[in-house]
């Protein structure tokens, strides 16, 4: 059916010698915008503006014709606007790899909060979603891992698996883990080099085919702030890996062989200004440099399929999702928005606190897992002083090689403030906590008075992020929420509508709202592009608003 809006505040043509009063009433002008807000919001539709004497028209048919005063005019074609897919927004082949409708998927939150929910809701809807493994025990991964092939037997879903430098040997058994339970992409956080975990599970993945081409059976996203770091994914595995793999029987000669052909990731995450672990990048700098490094790397490795750039950190509204599709990026990836979905592990009180924030709500802390090498994270500020404390902290381990030499004041301090309890037991706790867990890290310690220290005082950073996540009572000023700049920029956008309030977010929603708004706005650029101006309201994409 050809419908077709006539206004003339709220569509006009970019004529300067040309005055087109609006001559209707409010009410008029209010029912006509919401309109001409629907016409464009049909996405996959083509649109055409046109001009028929002194009105201009917007219709969703060619060949269109109007008449006025029982005279035939005829109409003037000003612009044309092509459809606009959700589908058509990114990276075909980023589709076709791991068998999503959307270029879009959910980066993981350690701790479960990208959790089983999260992951299996995004499946079901045509998207993908991260597990967050970081901080969880490996009989838990293991649990959740079943939960979300039982729930997505073809997919599609991710496992994240963290940079481990304190803890190489969790590491490599997760990645053991990941392979034994036929896990084919997995999310790598954090990594500022490649390691033997990773190498092994990225060749473990490997076959030929009948043609002789290499099949990737072990798929890697690998999220990036840093180009130097970037080129290493981009790159085959190092040879000393592959020898020491072959040497302790974790691959087949073929396989190493294989691997020599084919990039350590298929896709490079561009982590700008994130929540938890980020350099605090901008994205309009990091996409266009990981681009062209991509391609000098292309270039060179000749691959069959080129190593696909998509956009995190930052993304959190129509607008920053549209402007990362329009510099290349082939997805795009949230994370701080999910956090407050109601499918998050998130506690409520967290997911509260997470509504509210503003953009400036947030500050760098240091960071639980690489406390010792000064690596921070991006945290939550508004309603908790884990940060002012976290960094308490670490000035207190730079300063001094051991518990002993802490001033007693400052001891005293810190124990009734940070801890609330002796450092004595908390020293014993730690000990129970890494015979489990890490057995070497411990002996370390047992040498080692500073790095003793260390793992004293990471017990607080450690426990802090599980007490947000389970709404531990009493310790709400302790709690370490990630988050970066984009949650407020995104409360702000939902602001007054149906996604406005904490139990009306949902994870799907959120991205489908997301994705439809960059192609909404896209189709309103392209109009702009060709001289089709319309009214301010019209310019913006929100959420259905509540009424």
């Amino acid at each position: 059916m050809n419908r077709t809006i006539q206004t003339n505040e709220h569509l006009s043509y970019n004529n300067p010698f040309e005055q087109l009063p609006w001559q209707g009433s409010q009410d008029q002008i209010t029912n006509q915008t919401e309109k001409i807000s629907q016409l464009i919001n049909e996405v996959e539709k083509p649109l055409w503006a046109v001009k028929a004497g002194s009105q201009v028209f917007l219709t969703d048919q060619d060949g269109f014709s109007g008449s006025g005063s029982g005279n035939h005019l005829q109409a003037e074609r000003l612009a044309y606007v092509l459809p606009m897919p959700l589908e058509a927004l990114g990276d075909p082949t980023f589709m076709q790899t791991y068998g999503i409708r959307y270029p879009y998927y959910a980066g993981a939150m350690a701790n479960g909060i990208s959790s089983v929910e999260m992951v299996v809701a995004l499946g079901k809807a045509g998207l993908m979603g991260s597990l967050g493994s970081a901080g969880l025990a490996p009989t838990r991964i293991e649990a959740a891992i079943h939960a979300i092939q039982q729930a997505l037997p073809d997919g599609p879903f991710a496992i994240n698996l963290i940079y481990s430098p304190n803890e190489p040997n969790l590491e490599r058994n997760l990645a053991e883990m990941y392979i034994k339970l036929g896990v084919n992409l997995i999310e790598a956080s954090a990594y500022m080099d490649l390691t033997f975990a990773l190498v092994h599970f990225r060749v473990a993945g490997l076959s030929r085919a009948s043609d002789g081409s290499v099949l990737i059976g072990n798929k890697i996203i690998a999220k990036i702030s840093r180009k130097e770091v970037a080129r290493k994914f981009m790159l085959p595995a190092p040879e000393d890996l592959l020898r020491q793999l072959l040497a302790d029987g974790k691959i087949t000669q073929e396989q190493a062989e294989l691997a020599r052909q084919v990039p350590m990731a298929d896709d490079i995450t561009v982590e700008a200004d994130s929540g938890g672990h980020t350099d605090n990048r901008p994205l309009v700098g990091l996409i266009p440099t990981m681009l062209a490094v991509r391609d000098e790397v292309q270039a060179k490795m000749n691959y069959p399929q080129p190593i696909r750039i998509g956009a995190g950190g930052g993304i959190s509204t129509p607008a920053a999702a549209l402007a990362a599709f329009m510099m290349g990026a082939a997805y795009v990836v949230t994370g701080s928005v999910n956090q407050a979905c109601v499918e998050s592990g998130a506690s409520l009180h967290t997911r509260n606190l997470l509504a509210q924030a503003d953009m400036t709500d947030v500050v760098m802390a240091p960071a639980a897992d690489m406390f010792e090498m000064g690596v921070q994270v991006q945290v939550l500020k508004r309603g908790t002083m884990f940060a002012m404390r976290a960094s308490r902290l670490y000035e207190l381990y730079s300063r001094y090689n051991s518990v002993e030499e802490i001033p007693t004041a400052d001891r005293e301090k810190i124990e009734k403030t940070i801890f609330r309890r002796n450092l004595d037991e908390v020293w014993e706790e730690t000990q129970a906590f890494f015979r489990e867990r890490d057995q070497k890290n411990l002996d370390l310690a047992l040498k080692d008075p500073h790095h003793k220290l260390a793992l004293i005082f990471r017990w607080y950073l450690g426990l802090s992020s599980r007490w947000s996540v389970v709404g531990e009572p009493g310790r709400e000023m302790d709690y370490q929420i990630w988050c970066g700049p984009a949650m407020g920029t995104f409360n702000q956008w939902v602001k007054g509508s149906v996604l406005e309030p904490v139990e009306n977010r949902k994870v799907v929603d959120v991205a489908m709202q997301i994705l439809n708004g960059a192609a909404y706005l896209a189709r309103v650029r392209c109009m702009k592009s060709q001289g089709i101006n319309l009214a301010g309201e019209l310019q913006m994409y929100y959420p259905q608003r509540l009424r």
